[in-house]
């Protein structure tokens, strides 16, 4: 199974693509990532994902809790059992590389230490704005070549 690498270009930044957008994988314009939204090609197409397995680039880390379609607001909600003490984790959709339905597994562009050092989910934050900032940068961060926290 193809999974994209978090870490390569894809598409064009070419300024006359997509009226003058440029395209990527996912669909965000000119490499952008936008982590409320789930990527064209990620296979989603408003699915219920709730039971199916979260595998990270190095390992599985949970099953999907509850999972959101909302337009621009999109995430999963992941219980990660044993793995952090029985602590639950949101995803925003443009983690979400690609979901295998046969199999019920969602894989995602992020690996275990990145997921494990987000801001902590808290049942009563997820549709506070403040927390999807903060959650939404901190993705945005793990996103591409840039380590976290060096500038841009």
């Amino acid at each position: 199974m193809d999974r994209l690498d978090p870490h390569a270009t894809y598409g064009s930044t070419d300024p006359m693509i997509d009226g003058g957008q440029g395209s990527v994988a996912g669909g965000a314009p000119a490499g952008a990532f936008n982590p409320w939204r789930y990527r064209d090609e990620a296979g989603v197409v408003d699915a219920d994902l709730v039971g199916y397995k979260v595998e990270a680039t190095d390992g599985g880390i949970g099953k999907i809790d509850s999972a959101s379609h909302e337009v621009g607001g999109s995430y999963l909600v992941v219980d990660t059992g044993p793995w952090i003490f029985g602590k639950k984790v949101m995803l925003p959709a443009g983690t979400v590389n690609q979901v295998d339905h046969d199999d019920r597994k969602v894989y995602v562009d992020r690996g275990k230490d990145q997921i494990k050092a987000a801001p902590e989910y808290d049942e009563t934050s997820h549709s506070d704005p403040s927390y999807r900032d903060t959650l939404g940068g901190y993705y945005d961060e793990t996103y591409g070549n840039v380590p976290p926290g060096t500038a841009r």
